[in-house]
């Protein structure tokens, strides 16, 4: 495959986040946001074939829908899933959904909820935990994460536990300790994984231009490093054809501030 000389840093997002479904069988492949849903979109029609997608309503379609106005377009339906489905899809564990906290943490615990030590007078109010206490503790879950920061990656706790992390003091007397599965983290920056030992966040790879001392500045809590570590792999001509076609008004534009190439000029 012919690698893409012209790509913008959310090509290669995108690229690298499709990763995160490889080898997922069958299953449920959600994702949130304009780039996780594209990369949801691009490992379905190139090497997850098994994975399911919804048109983001109610019914499961045999190829992914682009984004924005529709046009022409006309979904090719298979299936219909409704809530009831879905749910059944999360609680058996069958469904790998990309998600976008505003704040994690080194054991991998997310908030989506509030910001600020007091819970009760927050300093910025969000969605609040919404499902993911439930999603965390059944099913696979990935993350995208647009700004790479201290205010982001924070040294301590998260503000709010809103899905579950490796921080296993704090859980129920007895549980499982193979219940929370966590897939990539893929960040303006980088991609990495917390499987380190004893869960420890560990870069598998750095996108153009970015040094690992840059990411670590940038993370409030110690990372670890590969011998050898790779750049992050340019998305492919193919890759970037396929991102076109899902994306025909260009909305992924507009995720990453100041749409950057993906190839970060010399300083």
């Amino acid at each position: 495959m012919t690698t893409a000389t012209d790509f913008t840093l959310a090509d290669l997002v995108i690229a690298a986040a499709a990763e995160t479904w490889r080898d997922d069988g069958e299953l449920l492949a959600t994702g949130i946001g304009p780039l996780p849903r594209l990369a949801a979109g691009l490992a379905k029609l190139t090497f997850a074939p098994g994975i399911l997608l919804t048109d983001g309503e109610a019914m499961i379609v045999e190829e992914p829908t682009p984004l924005g106005p529709r046009g022409e377009f006309r979904p090719k339906y298979n299936g219909w899933m409704p809530y009831g489905r879905v749910f059944d899809s999360v609680w058996s564990g069958r469904r790998h959904a990309m998600v976008t906290p505003v704040q994690v943490d080194r054991w991998g615990q997310g908030n989506i909820s509030a910001l600020g030590p007091d819970f009760q007078k927050p300093k910025v109010q969000m969605l609040g935990v919404r499902g993911f206490p439930g999603n965390s503790i059944s099913h696979k879950n990935s993350m995208f994460l647009p700004n790479h920061s201290t205010r982001t990656f924070v040294e301590g706790e998260v503000d709010v536990v809103s899905s579950v992390g490796f921080r296993t003091e704090t859980w129920p007397v007895g549980a499982k300790d193979d219940f929370v599965k966590l897939g990539l983290v893929v960040t303006n920056l980088c991609v990495f994984a917390f499987d380190g030992p004893e869960h420890g966040a560990r870069v598998l790879s750095l996108h153009p231009g970015v040094t690992f001392d840059e990411v670590q500045q940038n993370t409030g809590f110690p990372l670890l490093k590969l011998d050898g570590i790779k750049e992050t792999a340019a998305p492919t001509a193919e890759q970037i054809a396929i991102i076109n076609r899902l994306d025909p008004h260009n909305l992924r534009a507009k995720v990453l501030k100041g749409n950057p190439p993906g190839i970060r000029a010399a300083a």
